[in-house]
């Protein structure tokens, strides 16, 4: 970022009096680990030419340039409506590509963007590849990825087929993918496109390298490195290697990035200086300073075109400031300068860095004193940065505020960084309400979302997200946090904090929201979080999003407890949710989680009563397979008091199959039921099937059963039933006609009944065979 510039004597007068005050030479702790703090971005190296997507306006203004600004003026000051389409149409009657792509570029919001992307299809424009890959590229860097899939996936049939899918159609998402922290959703989509028959590029696979390395998965990155030379037989270009010794090197796999780098002559890959530098970065990261140092002495001398650069050498002057050896950067610095290389604002603010840490505060107004009247160098916001970094380390906080101050009166615009070392200051000396206005400030100001910025680390403001998380103010604590998810940075901590927040305040969608997004970013939960909100969306009658959430808890292989689940449940079947609960039950018996026996009756009842039967009969299955049953005797009085005879029958039918001890009412009170609705065959079913288990004949329905199949011709049945109808009512010790299927007599065979002389099974020898009586009364199991 350019700063505004200082006048030099403001300049040293600041630097005197901040930089060397006397609190700043004590109490001073290195910091572990040299940080620049610069508000200017890294030069990016590993994209090619597909991705500048932002052409160059014209110097020379054309007709089709000021149609294209007037239009774009026309959206960008109006919202968009039937009036605002009818101006435009006014303006050009006719749209070329030119005046489509130029007003693209000028349009200010992607969403606007994208309406008049759809209006001028409307009005008959065809959009070629080039305007689809401009608002893919637009939908995507704004971060508006769902709208950017879905106008991925409708390049062919919007354009009739005359736009094939590409793979720099794909190239664009998966990058912005990446960029947004979404790793999976880059790999998924990597894989549909080859589903498709889409044969990725190298720009292909080099977008996913990139994305995976700075994730840490180098497993991964190998995998697909061995997959682009092997299947698709894609040579590595030097942006290949180049990513690939980075994000090695980045993940302190020196070794295996430095053998990356000897691979490059076997594909005929010339090292360039963006190599050396990544190679050198990734050495001095591993404290090999010295060998980093040796690689870039050998530079010159592999290719004469081959020289460091300023980058180089900045790399160098921080590694040898990070191991505290001041005086050998400044050795570099003379080095460069000898060179004919003029040290940049990167190169005096990492030396700058250094030497605070090292309390070399003379050698800092030498080098500022020389530079600022020179013209040289002008401090920037990475300078202020690293002044306030140092006070804070040091604990003077007031030092460091009254720099930030001075920033402001300077005109010198602060970044991301400057807010985060301040906050956090703030938070750990308990001054969390001057920390909240900064927060505030940072908020309205949308400082994190700037791309001219060093990209945010939110762990920097995990302090004050748990301070407003603990004081009600969760959803402004959401706010920067979203900004700092759009950057595509991210921290575990403050999706627990956040989360937690919402959970006490009750905002527990929100909370669910959030957990969603944590686990699209590859992050696993912990289960006071997933505890936490499946008992708070109980607790307010949301048992669907509750069960989502347990299913996710399990798939991060979390356990909740048993009344976790038997609570949700029960919460299900109060909300009359009955193929969901049927789904939650079927889960529980796959956890082999215990089952609750009211609970899966009430289940059973509400998939009757829904006219889900094969549904319901499927679960009981289920649960007596497990070793787990329902309150039979309950369920049939249910079916029978809503005339679902039929079913109330084949439940009594599994329940002998099963050995159940069912009231023997309740078998009289289906067979009377069944011959009102005039279901004889099942009604004379049922009773054989329980003559068949249980050896039980006398019932007080036999008599109406009989006569019921008499009416209706059936004299088989009805002949078959006469034969056991008993003479006198067979009571029981108390006098009362219940007899329990429990006090049953052991089950003998059909043959054994009836051939048996000591069996109360009499056949008559003139009657029908046992063989068609079966046929006729061939119970349905289920």
């Amino acid at each position: 970022m350019a700063a505004n510039p200082i006048s030099q004597g403001q300049g040293l007068a600041v630097f005197r009096k901040q930089l060397f005050s006397p609190s700043l030479k004590s109490n001073s702790q290195p910091a572990s680990f040299l940080r620049c703090y610069s508000s200017q971005k890294t030069e990016n190296h590993n994209e090619n030419d597909e991705q500048q997507h932002r052409a160059k306006q014209p110097k020379s203004s054309t007709p089709k340039t000021k149609t294209a600004k007037d239009m774009a003026r026309l959206v960008n000051t109006n919202p968009w409506s039937s009036e605002l389409e009818s101006s435009l149409s006014t303006i050009s009657s006719s749209l070329s590509k030119t005046t489509v792509h130029q007003t693209l570029h000028l349009i200010k919001t992607p969403h606007k963007a994208l309406q008049f992307f759809k209006w001028v299809e409307v009005m008959g424009f065809s959009h070629n590849d080039q305007s689809y890959f401009l608002m893919l590229e637009i939908l995507g860097r704004a971060r508006n990825l769902n709208a950017a899939r879905n106008l991925l996936f409708s390049i062919e049939k919007k354009s009739n087929g005359a736009v094939k899918l590409e793979d720099r159609f794909f190239n664009s998402l998966i990058r912005n993918y990446g960029r947004a922290g979404l790793f999976q959703e880059s790999i998924k989509l990597f894989t549909t496109m080859k589903s498709l028959g889409v044969s990725p590029s190298v720009v292909s696979f080099n977008s996913l390298l990139s994305i995976l390395l700075k994730k840490g998965r180098t497993n991964m990155a190998k995998n697909v490195y061995d997959e682009m030379l092997s299947m698709y037989g894609v040579t590595p270009d030097t942006y290949t290697f180049n990513i690939l010794i980075r994000g090695f090197c980045m993940n302190s796999m020196v070794d295996e990035g430095y053998r990356f780098f000897k691979d490059m002559s076997g594909f005929r890959c010339d090292p360039d200086v963006i190599t050396y530098n990544t190679l050198v970065d990734g050495l001095c990261r591993a404290g090999k300073v010295e060998i980093a140092h040796n690689v870039v002495k050998g530079m010159s001398k592999r290719s004469g075109d081959l020289t460091p650069n300023v980058v180089t050498y900045t790399t160098l002057i921080r590694g040898y400031c990070v191991k505290q050896e001041i005086d050998k950067a400044l050795c570099i610095l003379e080095e460069m300068t000898t060179r004919g290389l003029k040290p940049n604002g990167f190169t005096y603010n990492t030396l700058i860095k250094g030497l605070c840490e090292a309390q070399k505060l003379d050698k800092i107004k030498e080098i500022l004193e020389g530079t600022m009247i020179g013209g040289e160098f002008t401090p920037d916001t990475c300078t202020f940065n690293t002044l306030m970094h140092s006070h804070c380390n040091a604990g003077n906080l007031d030092e460091a505020l009254k720099v930030f101050a001075k920033m402001s009166e300077l005109k010198v615009p602060p970044d991301s960084a400057t807010y985060s070392v301040l906050i956090r200051s703030l938070c750990q000396r308990g001054d969390y309400p001057r920390a909240e206005e900064l927060f505030d400030e940072l908020s309205k100001k949308e400082i994190l979302l700037r791309d001219d910025g060093c990209k945010p680390l939110v762990a920097s403001y995990n302090p004050i997200f748990g301070y407003l998380s603990s004081n009600g103010k969760t959803q402004k604590a959401e706010e920067v946090f979203r900004q700092l998810m759009r950057r595509g940075t991210q921290d575990p901590l403050s999706y627990k904090t956040l989360i937690m927040g919402n959970c006490k305040e009750g905002t527990y969608e929100a909370g669910y929201e959030l957990l969603v997004w944590m686990l699209r970013r590859d992050f696993v939960p912990d289960e006071e979080i997933y505890v936490s909100l499946i008992d708070g969306l109980l607790q307010k009658g949301k048992p669907l999003l509750a069960q989502q959430t347990l299913e996710k808890m399990l798939k991060s292989s979390h356990l909740p407890q048993t009344s976790t689940f038997h609570s949700l449940l029960a919460e299900l079947l109060k909300q009359h949710c009955a193929r969901e609960s049927a789904s939650f039950v079927t889960l529980m018996l796959e956890k082999k989680i215990r089952q609750n026996i009211n609970l899966s009756t009430h289940l059973v009842r509400l998939l009757f009563s829904r006219g889900l039967r094969d549904k319901a009969f499927e679960i009981v299955g289920m649960l007596y397979e497990n070793g787990y049953s329902i309150k039979m005797e309950e369920l049939v009085c249910f079916l029978c008091q809503s005339r679902k005879l039929l079913e109330a029958c084949e439940m009594l039918q599994f329940s002998l199959q099963k050995h159940q001890s069912v009231d023997i009412d309740n078998f009289n009170q289906v067979i009377v039921g069944l011959c009102d609705i005039n279901k004889l065959s099942e009604a004379f079913g049922l009773y054989y099937e329980l003559v068949e288990n249980k050896g039980y004949q006398q019932l007080p329905c036999l008599d109406s059963l009989k006569s019921a199949l008499e009416v209706a011709g059936r004299s088989v049945e009805a002949e078959f039933l006469s034969k056991r109808i008993p003479r006198q009512q067979l009571l029981d010790k108390s006098g009362k006609s219940r007899l329990q299927l429990c006090c049953c007599p052991p089950r003998t065979t059909s043959s054994q009944r009836l051939f048996d002389p000591s069996s109360q099974f009499h056949p008559d020898p003139t009657s029908q065979p046992l063989e068609h009586i079966q046929s006729i009364c061939s119970p349905k199991l289920i």
